[in-house]
């Protein structure tokens, strides 16, 4: 199967979770996530704004704020440019892909992330990630020094190999585990 095929076919099976089954993994998800000990350490955590089919990435915004967390969230750029911007709900705009992005141009530095949540597709056992095809967080994780973690439903975890230039996350969770 093509990466392209995969794709498609992880994105159908997301879009076709039960409303009921998909929220309640989003809330174990998150309850997972704030245990993780490089989520307790982490005064700036960047995650990115989903499509409604992927990870309820507002779950996990509203509980790092109650945490005193500064939360940063993706601003693309043509060419595979991706930076982070510090979030503000009431400042956001639709990007060419659909996805709501900050106005703001205020870039946050590399080293002030200390945790990045990386969306992806699917995952294979060490780490690494099928996205959405832009390249965009394997560029920007080429030299990020912070930790990072995945959040992903059971169907997607599968075996495949990566291209030479895909960069793992270094924590892959799991729906189910603790």
């Amino acid at each position: 199967m093509t990466k392209k095929e995969l794709r498609a076919q992880m994105i159908e099976q997301l879009k076709n979770q039960s409303r009921t089954v998909k929220t309640q993994r989003d809330q174990q998800l998150v309850s997972n996530f704030i245990e993780l000990e490089t989520y307790k350490k982490a005064r700036t955590l960047a995650t990115y704004l989903a499509f409604p089919f992927e990870f309820d990435t507002s779950l996990l915004i509203e509980q790092a704020q109650k945490d005193g967390k500064r939360i940063v969230v993706p601003k693309t750029y043509g060419k595979g440019k991706m930076v982070f911007v510090s979030y503000n709900a009431a400042d956001l705009e639709m990007n060419a892909f659909g996805l709501k992005e900050p106005r703001s141009n205020q870039t946050v530095a590399k080293s002030d992330i200390d945790l990045i949540h990386v969306p992806g597709l699917a995952f294979n056992n060490m780490g690494y990630r099928l996205g959405f095809g832009g390249g965009y967080y394997d560029r920007y994780l080429a030299d990020f020094a912070g930790s990072t973690v995945s959040t992903a439903y059971p169907f997607q975890m599968l075996d495949f190999e990566p291209d030479y230039f895909d960069i793992p996350v270094k924590e892959v969770l799991q729906y189910g585990e603790l």
